[in-house]
């Protein structure tokens, strides 16, 4: 009777992690982010102004000015209008040209409320060539 001998080394726990395969796994994600995140980023459209000068016959016309004071009255271009009147306005307005461009100056002190309602009708009307005006 031969007893073979073993060594404690050869059965003993396995002290250290191998990460190789998990660390693969990362750089392959990092590589697949890396590549996909400008295609989604870079979508975004932009008009850009053209190079030719505009028509000698076109002339821009000057932005309709909607003013609002602290006490919330509303002039369109120097005009006291009410709401309902401003939409009326400005709906002959954007008839007479659907490129209308509208500025809105809101004093410092206006209830945002009536700020809110004329911006909505700019919105219903759609009128999207707005700007706000600041002092």
């Amino acid at each position: 009777m031969s007893l073979k001998k073993t060594s404690k080394r050869g059965h003993g726990t396995m002290n250290e992690l191998n990460i190789t395969p998990l660390l693969d796994l990362v750089f392959v994600l990092l590589v697949i982010f890396i590549i996909t995140t400008p295609q989604l980023v870079n979508n975004l459209e932009i008009n850009l102004p053209s190079g030719k000068p505009p028509p000698a016959d076109h002339k821009p016309k000057p932005p309709t000015r909607i003013d609002v004071s602290a006490a919330g009255q509303i002039t369109l271009d120097n005009e006291v209008v009410t709401v309902p009147q401003l939409k009326a306005k400005l709906a002959q307005l954007k008839t007479d040209n659907p490129e209308l461009g509208v500025v809105v100056k809101g004093s410092e002190d206006v209830d945002y409320q009536v700020m809110v309602n004329v911006m909505d009708t700019l919105r219903q009307l759609d009128i999207v060539k707005m700007g706000l005006a600041t002092d």
